[in-house]
């Protein structure tokens, strides 16, 4: 038993996750039911597996925080891997990620999301439950962003799990663990690195939140996801995230930046065979605006139920839609991600981050092939700013506001 089969028998019964546990069998997660097959997995094998996956090199980070994040590919599937220790030894968690190059159209998204993404700066954020689809969907708006516009976009993540490659916009990805220490730190770096774009991975604490809305201030577009079931839930956890002394300035922040919610689930379809995303979509409005400085934000959805004409989207409307779509994308096996080639090179090393560094996770090495027009450029050379939408963007200065941002948080 190895791996590479498991994964391969997964893909073959079409499974989005793969769990494997000492002593049970290897479960399958199929259009969101759970089975398993098989024999129960020795201990021994699973420690065999995890050692080879991880390393020797970083094995010893695995002891110290008993687990470890990563992203692969295997069997030419791209893989989320999370491996992990348990009360019977060590477990996998691996998230079979898309065959193909993730789009609006080959998600079956509603097209209206692609007027989202041209907004020149402010917050999009992305929300629903582990599992539904989210970082399918932030790849294709990341993708219609690298297809449509010059832009400069900088990927902020925990592992990488879709690469792009530079199409018109100047891609950068970066690895929280490998590339950088923590989500606030590059957050803080991107700041000073010109970006047009930024997509956090992952909005999970205070001083995360705080610098992701002070980046959608300072002339970003900005792309987060977080959990929450609902668009309105969603901005209910990032405020009530903030001690409460500070809550009042952080709704007005968020109603000044805030371009879109988006809450995602995920549905099967019997007569397609595949899973489905339905969106709830909420849009600042005025009076959504209001609620938000207020803190009234069970009054949102009041306002979503007659919003269809400022293009906001309940989930039974939404359903209706999908009811009536009929021009309908099928993934094939034959299709193939249109993705940089990171497997198979490394780059120079660096010195490992120390165990105070790491914070958010521990990821693989970094294996990334240079680019023909040198790392990050793509097929056609950097950008300049000329030739940007609108010119040249300026960033104003923020070294005052990001320094006593930065004190309050580390006092708190």
């Amino acid at each position: 038993m190895t791996l590479e089969s498991l994964i391969a028998t997964a893909r073959a019964q079409g499974a989005s996750d793969l769990h494997l546990e000492p002593g049970l069998p290897a479960a399958l997660r199929v259009r969101g039911t759970l089975k398993t097959f098989g024999e129960p997995v020795p201990s021994r094998t699973l420690a065999d597996i995890a050692r080879e996956t991880i390393g020797a090199a970083e094995w010893p980070r695995f002891l110290e925080r008993r687990s470890y994040d990563l992203s692969r590919t295997i069997q030419g599937v791209r893989c989320r891997i999370n491996i992990l220790q348990t009360s019977r030894g060590i477990g996998f968690a691996i998230r079979l990620l898309a065959s193909f190059q993730a789009t609006i159209e080959k998600l079956n998204l509603l097209p209206d999301l692609k007027r989202l993404v041209a907004a020149p700066h402010g917050l999009i954020i992305l929300s629903g439950p582990t599992g539904c689809g989210k970082s399918c969907t932030m790849a294709a708006l990341i993708q219609e962003i690298n297809l449509t516009d010059s832009r400069h976009i900088v990927t902020i993540e925990c592992p990488i799990e879709y690469t792009f490659r530079s199409k018109l916009s100047y891609i950068r990805q970066r690895e929280v663990g490998r590339d950088t220490p923590s989500f606030e730190q590059a957050l803080i770096d991107a700041l000073r690195e010109d970006p047009d774009v930024l997509m956090v991975g992952e909005m999970r604490d205070p001083p995360t939140m705080q610098l992701t809305l002070t980046a959608s201030e300072t002339g970003h577009l900005v792309l987060a996801t977080m959990h929450s079931a609902t668009c309105a839930e969603a901005l209910q956890r990032l405020v009530s995230a903030f001690p409460s002394e500070i809550q009042n300035s952080v709704r007005a922040q968020l109603a000044d930046c805030l371009v879109a919610v988006i809450s995602q689930r995920l549905r099967y379809r019997p007569d397609l065979k595949i899973r489905v995303p339905e969106l709830e979509i909420m849009l600042p409005s005025i009076p959504v605006k209001n609620y938000i400085r207020n803190g009234d934000f069970f009054k949102i959805a009041q306002i979503m139920e007659v919003g269809a004409e400022q293009g906001m989207w309940t989930w039974q409307r939404y359903a209706n839609w999908l009811e009536k779509k009929k021009d309908w994308h099928i993934p094939d096996a034959s299709e193939q991600a249109d993705s940089d080639p990171i497997e198979g090179t490394s780059p120079p090393a660096l010195p490992a981050l120390s165990g105070a560094a790491r914070q958010s996770g521990h990821t693989e090495p970094a294996r990334r092939a240079p680019s023909p027009g040198g790392e990050g450029r793509g097929e056609g050379g950097p950008i300049p700013a000329s030739h940007r939408p609108g010119g040249p963007i300026e960033i104003e200065p923020v070294e005052g506001g990001l320094s006593a941002l930065i004190k309050q948080l580390g006092e708190k």
